[in-house]
C-alpha cells in the first residue's frame, strides 16, 4: 500500500496514535535501513508486533507484511492490518500464493515484514509443541530469490500495555550459499542465523535466554 493513498495515511496515523499510547516504544537502527527492496526479519513475542512495528516505519516506507491468516478473522484488526500493507498465510501448508505475493512484493520495490519463527514465542515457548521455535527456511529463500537486503529485528518479549518495548534494526545480514538459489540445508542454516542475529540484537538467545 503506497503512501499516496490518503486512505492508508488516515489509517496509519490513526492506529499509530493508538498504538503509540498502549505501546509506547525506543527505536534504534532506522539509519540500517535501505529504502526500498528490504526484507525485514524479527523475532515474534506478541500479537502486537506487526502494528507497532508498521506505525514506527516511516509513512513512505511502503510496507507488506506477511502475518498469520488467524489474525485475519477478527473484522476490525483484519481491516486495519489490510490497510498497512499485510496479507494473510496459511501456516500449516505450503502457501505458495503467499510466497509469490512475498516475492512479488519485493521485486516490484517495496519492503516486507517476516516473522522467521512463524508463531508467537512467549519466553521462549512455542504454542503448538511446548518446545522453542525455530526459524523457518522460507524466510531465507525468499530473500536469497529476490536479493533483498535482509535485516535483522529485535523486539522486546510480551506487550504490557504503556510497557515500554525496544526496537532494534540491525545491520544488514549476508547470506552465504553456493549455485543459484542454495540447498535448502543452506537456506535452513540462513535462516536459523538471521533469527539469531535478531536475538542477539537484544542481548538473547534463540528461545529467550540471555546471551
Amino acid at each position: 500500500m503506497k503512501p499516496t493513498n490518503k486512505f492508508f495515511v488516515f489509517v496509519y496515523y490513526v492506529a499509530g496514535f493508538v498504538i503509540k499510547l498502549l505501546h509506547p516504544t525506543t527505536v534504534e537502527g532506522l539509519e540500517n535501513l535501505p529504502s526500498s527492496g528490504v526484507l525485514l526479519c524479527a523475532n515474534h513475542s506478541s500479537n502486537w508486533d506487526p502494528l507497532i512495528l508498521a506505525t514506527r516505519l516511516p509513512v513512505n516506507y511502503r510496507l507488506h507484511i506477511m502475518a498469520k491468516e488467524e489474525l485475519f478473522k477478527n473484522p476490525v484488526l483484519g481491516w486495519i492490518i489490510r490497510k498497512l500493507g499485510a496479507f494473510p498465510v496459511s501456516r500449516g501448508n505450503n502457501d505458495i500464493q503467499s510466497v509469490k505475493t512475498a516475492i512479488q512484493s519485493i521485486k516490484s520495490g517495496d519492503n516486507l515484514l517476516i516473522f522467521p519463527e512463524g508463531t508467537v514465542i512467549r519466553n521462549g515457548i512455542g504454542y503448538a509443541d511446548g518446545l522453542p521455535a525455530h526459524a523457518k527456511g522460507g524466510v531465507a529463500m525468499i530473500g536469497v530469490r529476490t536479493g533483498a537486503t535482509i535485516i535483522p529485528v529485535f523486539m522486546d518479549g510480551e506487550k504490557k500495555l504503556f510497557h515500554r518495548t525496544r526496537i532494534i534494526f540491525g545491520k544488514p545480514y549476508t547470506p552465504v550459499y553456493t549455485g543459484r538459489h542454495g540447498t535448502a540445508e543452506e537456506m535452513q542454516k540462513i535462516a536459523d542465523d538471521i533469527l539469531a542475529e535478531a536475538y542477539a540484537l537484544g542481548g538473547q538467545a534463540v528461545g529467550g535466554g540471555s546471551l
